[in-house]
């Protein structure tokens, strides 16, 4: 492989030529350490062979084993002299080397004016390098006056070079001497840098001819298809705040009652959800004490707005059962009482529809102030004890992201006894939980506690075929609308306890898991790992779990080298085992293509194409 360079110009001082140094390109050649050849044999074409030649010839070697050919003119006035020669050179050249002194700016307009058009026709996306050789002999700035001539004839600006270079698209460089700095590391390395781009690029061109005239010999080796592409798992949508909002108007296992005596209506709520999201309701509910609470202002909003009617209140939650009355709760303020049902649809719904509630209050409310002061109260109410009440602005807050109190609050009272009223007895322990969650959340629990079963008017309800720690993990999921498996055994558990209870969403999320966990393995991990895929297949068959069993089959089948050499391969069903191998990769027919080119190759003892 070679890379040709034509050098054009002449970078000698007109006035000085008895002084001048030798050339720039047969300088570099002779001192680049890249470059190998002596002082002897890099001149081949002596001046003494032609009268006058158009271009001197150099050759040397670059990079070890690339042969390199310059060709260099330094006389411009002989260019056109021999154009066929002159225009072929320029048309086959790699890089072009146009070069002048700063010094000589007849030569230097002679090569603009007459020449770079010439060049500019022949160029097809070849690097050019511009190079200003030489010292001002005036460093100082010349007179930009009309009718003043100074300087104009003695040196070139730094500016004509560059708009000359912006002309064609060249690198533009200023070599004050023909030292080993400007030579060797500033000039050569932009040459070096053009001369490794043209190698690879005719590496390149070299490489597609080869494959488009399909210059290759004996058995071309198989091409190894891709594998299908895997069932794409959609998530369900969370219906977590309808859940909650529907408990509201359903009316299912309510244990408080608000009301205020000259006010007909009657609000009625849960406890859980209002503790959830309020500190004054967890302190009228004595979930937390005032000292836990040491806020004076949750305290003070507490005992102005409500009071616990004693003559129909039970001692605790802890000892409640489905039979009990709801707790009577007073609403002191007559206004508040009126708007109540209002407010707990905004607290139901995620408490940040702030706009959606301060309308609904002036519907009922003709007051402007009444409806601030409603307001207010509804601010306190949710506020956060030690700071500062944030919920000034209601615009300001209704553009926020809602803020669901109960995905996070609830989880307080997750395993908790705290205004439980039903215990799970699981494994020989016991999980306290609230029953207007349950029902709210997962339509089995709700059949079972409003239905003529013995769970509805049980307190204590045993739980089979599940572990606790399972259960606990279903329980999260109903209570904050998350959960986070600790792998794949206890995702696929999850699963099967959600398809007890008919939860789907949580079942598609323990598939989610399952299936991010199995292709975020490596194939050495598949390989030596202990989980047994096609139980895992059967259990999702056997749970109605469509989506992860067909998910299961495709993953058999892609990993097919890796699953078929394991025991349990040979457990799956006759129609299983059709589905792999129809949909095994790699294929049958590749493997056999592989073993035939690699029979060839061994025999020809010949190296492979690809490698």
């Amino acid at each position: 492989m070679s890379i040709h360079i034509v050098a054009l110009g002449n970078e000698g001082d007109a006035f000085h030529q008895d002084n001048r140094p030798s050339g720039l390109i047969r300088t570099y050649l002779g001192r680049s350490p890249l470059v190998s050849g002596d002082e002897s044999s890099l001149l081949l074409n002596a001046t003494g062979t032609v009268a006058r030649p158009v271009f001197t010839e150099y050759q040397a070697s670059a990079f070890g084993n690339v042969k390199l050919v310059v060709h260099d003119c330094p006389v411009w006035d002989i260019f056109d002299s021999d154009w066929y020669t002159s225009r072929n050179l320029i048309g086959s050249a790699d890089i072009i080397v146009i070069k002048y002194n700063v010094n000589d700016k007849f030569s230097f307009h002679e090569v603009k004016d007459n020449y770079i058009p010439v060049i500019k026709r022949a160029l097809n996306s070849v690097p050019v390098i511009i190079a200003a050789v030489g010292t001002r002999q005036n460093e100082e700035l010349p007179c930009t006056c009309p009718l003043c001539t100074s300087d104009r004839g003695s040196c070139v600006s730094t500016t004509e070079g560059i708009q000359l270079a912006k002309e064609l698209g060249a690198t533009y460089l200023e070599l004050h001497s023909l030292d080993d700095f400007y030579i060797g590391k500033y000039f050569g390395g932009v040459l070096e840098y053009f001369m490794i781009q043209a190698l690879n690029q005719k590496t390149s061109e070299k490489m597609k001819k080869r494959k488009m005239n399909g210059s290759f010999h004996g058995i071309r080796p198989p091409q190894l298809e891709q594998p299908e592409k895997m069932p794409v798992l959609k998530a369900e949508a969370s219906h977590y705040n309808s859940d909650l909002n529907n408990l509201l108007f359903c009316c299912q296992c309510v244990d408080v009652v608000f009301y205020h005596p000259d006010v007909k209506e009657v609000v009625e709520a849960h406890k859980i959800v209002l503790c959830a999201v309020s500190h004054v309701f967890m302190l009228l509910f004595n979930v937390k004490s005032p000292t836990e609470i040491q806020d004076s202002s949750i305290i003070r909003t507490t005992q102005d707005l409500f009071a616990i009617n004693r003559d129909t209140a039970f001692a605790g939650a802890s000892q409640e059962s489905s039979g009990n009355p709801p707790l009577r709760v007073i609403v002191k303020d007559a206004l508040f009482c009126s708007c109540l049902s209002d407010i707990l649809r905004f607290i139901y719904s995620g408490a940040f529809q702030w706009e959606e509630l301060e309308e609904d209050i002036r519907k009922k409310l003709r007051d402007s102030g009444d409806v601030s002061n409603v307001i207010e109260k509804v601010k306190c109410i949710l506020k956060t004890p030690g700071k500062i009440n944030c919920l000034r602005n209601c615009k300001t807050y209704q553009a926020r992201k809602p803020l669901w109190f109960y995905n996070t609050s609830l989880k307080f009272f997750l395993n908790k006894p705290m205004l439980a009223d039903v215990v799970f007895e699981i494994q020989g322990t016991t999980v306290p939980a609230h029953r207007a969650i349950l029902v709210a959340r997962c339509e089995v629990m709700a059949a079972m506690f409003n239905g003529n079963y013995m769970e509805a008017k049980s307190v204590l309800i045993p739980v089979y075929g599940v572990s606790k720690e399972t259960f606990l993990s279903f329980l999260e999921y109903l209570y904050t609308d998350s959960c986070c498996p600790a792998g794949i055994f206890q995702a696929m558990c999850l699963l099967i306890c959600a398809e007890m209870y008919q939860v789907s969403r949580l079942q598609h999320i323990c598939e989610l898991f399952i299936i991010t966990q199995l292709q975020s393995m490596p194939s050495r991990e598949l390989a030596s790992m202990n989980l047994d895929i096609v139980d895992l297949l059967k259990k999702a068959k056997f749970h109605h779990s469509d989506c992860l069993s067909t998910w299961l089959l495709h993953f058999i089948a892609t990993n097919y080298l890796i699953f078929s050499q394991k025991p349990e391969f040979q457990d799956l069903s006759v129609e299983e085992r059709s589905f792999v191998e129809k949909h095994r990769w790699p294929s049958n027919m590749y493997l056999k293509q592989l073993a035939e080119y690699r029979k060839y190759i061994h025999s020809r003892k010949c190296r492979c194409l690809v490698m």
